[in-house]
């Protein structure tokens, strides 16, 4: 009984230690975000403008799109049209449709290039024999046979707008150290359904305090797989490796892989791309899935190569708090089961003031994330709007960390694994047109789950001696929420979004003179 308590109080104090670590640096990105955006987003739109005046149109790089497919009937169409319609200087913009399909998408995307070539339009297909190697694999064949020296990539879900290139190129072009430019992503569908609402807040987030504070700050920070453009150079630098499969998230990994070969990779927000948040739970899940598995296993396999770097202290701690950023699931698993057993356990007494300071530092680190959503909120709209979404993102965060967890643990113990594209609606409320989602029994685990902390809930704060009483009634409705609409009986359809796509905001800033 001793080792038992003496493992669960270990295992609690360690995850609440890293639940705090983790609030403190979200903490200290939106600082580091805050001190630095205006002069970031002034210098490069100055060097955007420079770039536009100073070269003329012969001189500008040739340019190919990347669309990797695989079945996506629903939104092929639409981003295809949309790549074409980008402006960029008259026959130095290639398009290559990376069409891994097996169903009717690939009648689709045949019509659709068929007729922009016969429209004028510099695009053509690309097919494989096999999915080998997934959107990695279809990267890197396309690469084979791309004639830009940039390489741009819009995934199946992404808008981009008009003016994405004549924007991006300049920034890339224009340092030569630079591999790649991230843009920042809007949303298509942020107003379909609560969910949608919270999960924009979430990005605009990351979009913002975290992928600003570590960009403008020259910390490592990664490509989002899409919505941004590379280097041709960079990814064949020997050094770097190329596009590689044996992890789930290949951008993550190139990026990496790329910074601490010296390349470096920059952020702006002056780039918004429209892109369909995923409107159900089950999709949201299938999404996280991927990301937490890919990130661990990126972690595991560059974690040691990041240490052994020359690269400073603060950049590889910031690398760590990076790529363990999932391990926050795990963390908060554990706290929430592990509530009854300490409350049994009871150490608080003899820890005195102890208990009070480290109740203090929770609360103050829960602040972190809500922080950064709502400061990145302010900074890209001009306003407070959509934070009433916070509680809805709390409750999703905490029912969603098992299946998380699952993910991270999975990342760690495993390499590569097959590459599940997140469905997407395109706008359409047909089931016909629907992706259905096989249901995972892990929503049983989350309604157990539920029941669970419910009695931790009620054994412990109404008996009087837990401060946790709030956090683990949050986790009875978050593992309720969650379980409940990953079940097969929950309505599969919901509500899909016939939004346009939000029209392109200019952060307001002052014009500088060159």
């Amino acid at each position: 009984m001793v080792v038992l308590e003496s493992i669960c109080i270990v295992a609690y104090f360690s995850a609440v230690l890293f639940v705090i670590a983790y609030g403190l640096h979200m903490h200290v990105l939106t600082w580091l975000f805050a001190r630095r955006w205006r002069e970031q987003a002034q210098l490069q739109r100055c060097r955007i403008d420079w770039y536009r005046e100073d070269r003329p149109e012969s001189a500008w790089p040739i340019v190919t799109t990347q669309i990797p497919l695989f079945n996506e009937t629903n939104v092929a169409r639409r981003v295809i049209e949309a790549v074409a319609k980008m402006d960029y200087p008259a026959g130095r913009h290639e398009i290559q449709v990376l069409d891994d399909s097996t169903d009717e998408t690939r009648q689709i995307v045949d019509d659709v290039v068929a007729q922009l070539q016969s429209l004028g339009n510099d695009i053509f297909v690309v097919r494989r024999e096999d999915r080998r190697g997934f959107k990695a694999g279809a990267l890197a064949h396309g690469l084979t046979v791309a004639s830009g020296q940039v390489i741009a990539i819009f995934d199946a879900d992404f808008v981009p707008p008009r003016d994405y290139l004549r924007c991006a190129v300049p920034l890339l072009m224009d340092e030569p150290n630079n591999a790649c430019v991230q843009g920042r992503w809007s949303h298509l569908n942020e107003n379909a359904s609560w969910l949608t609402r919270a999960q924009s807040l979430a990005i605009d987030g990351h979009f913002a305090a975290e992928q600003g504070g570590r960009s403008f700050n020259g910390l490592f920070m990664n490509f989002n797989g899409t919505a941004g453009i590379w280097r041709r150079t960079a990814i064949t630098d020997p050094a770097v490796g190329g596009w590689t499969a044996d992890t789930l998230t290949e951008d993550l990994d190139l990026s990496y892989r790329a910074q601490l070969a010296g390349w470096r990779i920059e952020y702006s927000m002056l780039l918004p791309c429209p892109s369909e948040l995923p409107s159900t739970i089950p999709a949201l899940k299938l999404q996280q899935h991927r990301w937490a598995k890919g990130t661990m296993q990126t972690a595991r396999k560059l974690l040691p190569r990041i240490w052994r770097s020359p690269f400073g202290w603060r950049i590889k701690l910031a690398a760590t708090m990076h790529l363990t950023g999932y391990l926050i699931s795990v963390a908060m698993l554990l706290v929430g089961l592990l509530t009854l057993p300490m409350y049994h356990i009871n150490p608080w007494p003899a820890m005195g003031w102890g208990a009070i300071a480290l109740a203090a530092m929770i609360y103050v680190s829960l602040l972190g994330p809500i922080f950064a959503h709502a400061y990145s909120r302010r900074v890209l709209r001009g306003s407070w709007h959509g934070l009433h979404s916070n509680p809805s993102l709390i409750l999703i965060g905490i029912g969603m960390c098992l299946s998380t967890s699952l993910a991270c643990l999975s990342g760690l113990v495993r390499r590569g694994g097959e590459f599940k594209r997140t469905p997407k609606s395109g706008g359409f409320s047909s089931p016909r047109l629907q992706y259905a989602i096989r249901s995972s029994p892990v929503w049983l685990a989350e309604l157990a789950a539920a029941g669970y902390c419910a009695y931790s809930l009620i054994s412990t704060e109404f008996g009087g001696k837990s401060l946790h009483g709030v956090f683990v009634a949050l986790f009875v409705v978050g593992f309720l929420i969650v379980g409940a609409l990953s079940s097969p009986f929950a309505n599969r359809r919901g509500r899909t979004s016939r939004h346009a796509a939000e029209p392109s905001r200019s952060i307001d800033i002052a014009p500088v003179t060159k």
